[in-house]
């Protein structure tokens, strides 16, 4: 079997939910014998970094580079970049030989999707939008305004694909809703096998404090604005929070337990810090299902985050707290302090359950799955051709 996965960049290269699902996606796909074409770019400043694949998946990876484009700033211009970049993928893609399904992440795939309604494409293609943020709660009228804008084209897709791929819950709804029905392929994300903590003992009893942590970037929707509100009201000898990833100084707080990281692009680096800590905070307005999250049970951290997407798979009263996408601010400030009062084996209870959720979810079998699927996928295409 042979694939083309059609991306808006991969990890480490470009950071993001969606590229880390699509880097690991690759990974695991490659060591279980599918050839992948990967379609993705590199920016400028990142040439440098080492290839992230291992020699055996290389063997199994055909990499195409796009040149990403540039295009001056005017009214939608956002849209256009991604519908010109969706075209120099395809250009390349027809220089290659055929491949059995095109997968393709957000709007990377737009241009096929066009050629295919024109009939010019009738190879298998799905999409997978992750989060549907656009058709989410929006934090504010000014990002709300910005998200309208995606509507149409994510209609589009859901109306001409012929596979919409959904991390299930609240997104498969979502997707139900739009006319997706009977296009869906449920599939949940995973976590790396060498990403799981393999010690018993989740308890760090010796702590005075609980440790907190939030790992992304500073964007409206991560709920980076709530988390500041909630850190001026809490009790500062009983806590630490810590933040790992680019948060301007503009957006920080002060404080003897408020920690700043900065980016972190080495996984060691992440995977150490996670450990150090108890309870992952992730209170987004809209979300897939946040690799985040699957990072921080991994490392057996308790995990506070909003019942959106299909975060409700994952978190639950057994291992965290959700919260109301209607009350984040509210719901995270008795959150935080139900656990900062919490006695420490009541709390390692919550962080032992989070380790053994994720356990379940390895990309091994996420591959697997996701290998299966898309066999099927080929299998129905080839029988109404038959």
């Amino acid at each position: 079997m042979k694939i083309a996965l059609v991306t808006n960049g991969i990890y480490p290269y470009v950071m993001g939910g969606m590229q880390k699902h699509s880097y690991n996606l690759v990974k695991t796909l490659a060591r279980k014998g599918t050839q992948v074409d990967l379609y993705h770019f590199i920016p400028k400043g990142k040439e440098h970094l080492e290839n992230p694949f291992t020699e055996e998946e290389r063997g199994n990876i055909n990499e195409i580079i796009i040149d990403y484009p540039i295009v001056r700033w005017f009214p939608g211009h956002y849209l256009w970049t991604l519908y010109l970049y969706s075209k120099l993928i395809f250009k390349e893609f027809l220089k290659r030989r055929p491949v059995d399904f095109v997968y393709a992440k957000g709007f990377s795939g737009w241009h096929f999707l066009r050629m295919k309604r024109k009939g010019l494409l009738e190879i298998p293609f799905g999409v997978n939008f992750h989060g549907y943020e656009m058709f989410q709660k929006w934090p504010s009228f000014k990002v709300g305004l910005k998200l309208q804008l995606l509507k149409l084209p994510v209609l589009e897709h859901i109306k001409h694909s012929d596979y919409l791929f959904s991390y299930g819950g609240k997104i498969t709804t979502i997707i139900e809703r739009l006319g997706g029905r009977g296009k869906i392929i449920d599939i949940p994300t995973g976590i790396n096998q060498d990403w799981i903590n393999t010690s018993d003992d989740l308890r760090n009893f010796g702590k005075d404090r609980v440790k907190f942590i939030f790992v992304g970037r500073a964007e409206r929707r991560k709920g980076i604005q709530e988390i500041k509100e909630v850190l001026r009201t809490l009790p500062e000898n009983q806590f630490e929070f810590h933040f790992v990833g680019p948060i301007p100084e503009s957006q920080q707080v002060s404080g003897e337990h408020i920690f700043y990281h900065g980016p972190k692009y080495d996984q060691s680096e992440i995977k150490n810090i996670l450990r150090t800590c108890d309870v992952l905070v992730c209170p987004s307005y809209s979300e897939g299902m946040p690799n985040v999250i699957m990072e921080g049970m991994s490392q057996g951290l308790a995990i506070i985050a909003t019942d959106v997407g299909a975060v409700a798979a994952m978190v639950g009263l057994e291992n965290g707290k959700l919260l109301s996408p209607n009350a984040i601010t509210r719901d995270l400030r008795k959150s935080m302090l139900e656990i900062i009062e919490r006695d420490k084996r009541s709390l390692a209870d919550l962080k032992g359950a989070s380790l053994e959720k994720v356990r379940q979810l390895s990309w091994e079998k996420i591959g697997l799955m996701t290998i299966d699927c898309l066999k099927s996928c080929i299998s129905v295409k080839n029988e109404m051709s038959a």
